[in-house]
């Protein structure tokens, strides 16, 4: 399954110093850390203003074709892009337009600290983009592999204690780790604080009063960053899982701590329902009917069946430990310990619809799946036609299909959550905002969410500039309190405001 997507950068260094290139870097320019900053991309531009189309985090290029001629333009130049955010600039020497460094543009980076490159005359800048972008692939498969190395060690240690879990999440991520109770008090942990900081435990309780998919990030005063999530999918779960280290989780690191809570989930889930299970074992031997064991195992409310079959072409699973792997793998991604795998198709039986992530994850690991609509216990023997019929029309349509919801998983969602809980979600998510009667900040979260976090496409959408965007988002960032690079979080916002009847 592929979790690492396009938010992957390397460090300026792995650019600066490639061998094949040939760059000098400028010495006086280069601020402590700043080889350590990452670059997302190498971008070629010849304009005096470049500032309103960059995202931030580019090596820009320029052969200095409209290099102006004068020290004020140029710092203006400089100052710029260093304020939209480039990791460096990469100067093309192209004689006879430029045979050398200008000086100008020289005291310019010093000035604003931006990392300057000198790309020689033998170094086209296709080869310079060529490299980043090697290099940036050779950086996704390294951290795929470390997501799917990940997984199934904690997958191995997931038939242990719940102390193994925690202590192999906390090596893999360099961190200290909790699974934490009602009471805050620590089932298991590994290097974690004794007790939790009241910073941390406050976090906690926000968390558990909220609903559906989330997580929780804070900042201690010695810059220790803590991040909780349920392991389980609800917030109300009564387990929270913990990690806190000295740097930011990446999308990688959050990918990690994803496949460990939903192991830590089903390992906690397991001794609750221990005596559900053998009741309904006990009753099968002495003849029950299997509608009489499932209302007996499993609680009262409505239930998902998502279903898989391989696509074509995907390999099959290979020997009794891969199969056990992909096992751990759909019961963590899909959140249940109900997962039956055969061949080339798999069964699971869920209590929420899965997102959009689960299901393009499933796809990406091979999987083609088709998620019924609700269904109480009672009625999951008899759902062989609906799951047939909607495997056929994945089948036909190449896609994920879930019931009642085939336009996207919003409207199968849309569909279980009735209108007053969702208002009172929108209410009590959005209220920081409101209160400080700041409905600018709203359409601008409205907006900068429509467009996929986009700066520029937020900024044209309601006409102001890039900058002023960024400023909006900092301002409702900090009013909510919440981190808005944390996926989890951007999908609570956006059904919030899709919600909203204020």
């Amino acid at each position: 399954m592929d979790d690492v997507n396009n938010d992957v950068s390397v460090p300026l260094r792995a650019v600066a110093e490639h061998s094949e290139l040939a760059l000098e870097l400028v010495p006086e320019t280069v601020p402590p850390g700043a080889l350590d900053e990452p670059v997302r991309w190498a971008h070629v531009s010849e304009l005096h203003d470049p500032a309103p189309y960059l995202t931030g985090q580019e090596l820009l290029l320029s052969a200095g074709v409209n290099l102006a001629p004068g020290r004020e333009a140029v710092d203006a130049y400089v100052r710029g892009i260093a304020g939209a955010g480039v990791t460096a600039l990469g100067f093309g020497v192209t004689p006879p337009l430029h045979s050398s460094l200008p000086p100008r543009l020289r005291h310019a980076c010093a000035r604003h600290r931006l990392p300057l490159l000198v790309v020689p005359p033998q170094t086209p800048f296709i080869a310079v983009s060529r490299a980043v972008s090697l290099t940036l692939d050779e950086a996704r498969r390294h951290e795929q592999h470390r997501v799917d190395e990940a997984r199934e060690a904690l997958t191995r240690a997931a038939t242990g204690e719940l102390g193994e879990v925690t202590r192999e999440l906390a090596g893999r991520l360099s961190a200290w780790v909790a699974l934490v109770g009602a009471t805050d008090e620590p089932v298991a942990e590994r290097r974690a604080p004794r007790p939790l900081p009241r910073r941390v435990r406050d976090m906690l309780a926000r968390l558990r009063a909220g609903q559906g998919i989330r997580s929780a990030t804070t900042e201690l005063a010695d810059g220790t960053v803590v991040v909780a999530q349920p392991v389980s999918p609800q917030a109300s779960a009564p387990y929270l899982l913990v990690v806190g280290r000295a740097a930011r989780l990446s999308t990688t690191d959050r990918a990690i701590m994803a496949a460990g809570a939903a192991l830590l989930g089903i390992a906690t889930g397991a001794g609750a329902g221990a005596g559900r299970l053998g009741a309904a074992v006990t009753a099968l031997l002495r003849g029950a009917t299997p509608t009489d064991v499932l209302t007996g195992l499993l609680p009262s409310g409505d239930y998902r069946i998502v279903a898989g079959e391989r696509l074509q072409g995907a390999a099959d699973g290979g020997g009794e430990e891969a199969v056990d792997i992909e096992l751990g793998r759909l019961r963590a991604g899909l959140a249940t310990p109900l997962v039956r795998l055969e061949g080339r198709r798999f069964t699971a039986v869920c209590t929420v619809v899965p997102g959009r992530d689960v299901l393009d994850a499933l796809g990406a690991g091979g999987w083609l799946v088709a998620v019924t609509g609700p269904l109480p216990a009672d009625r999951l023997p008899h759902a062989d036609a609906e799951v047939a019929s909607l495997l056929a029309r994945a089948r036909a349509r190449g896609e994920p299909v879930v019931a009642g919801g085939e336009a996207g998983v919003e409207d199968g969602l849309a569909g279980v959550v009735s209108h007053e809980a969702a208002a009172e979600f929108a209410r009590r998510l959005l209220a920081p905002l409101r209160d400080r009667g700041a409905g600018s900040l709203l359409d601008t979260l409205h907006t900068w969410l429509a467009c996929h976090g986009g700066w520029d496409r937020t900024a044209a959408a309601l006409g102001v500039h890039r900058n002023s965007v960024r400023h909006r988002i900092r301002q409702a960032e900090r009013a909510l309190g919440l981190d808005l690079t944390d996926p989890d979080v951007r999908m609570r916002l956006w059904f919030a405001l899709r919600w909203d009847t204020s």
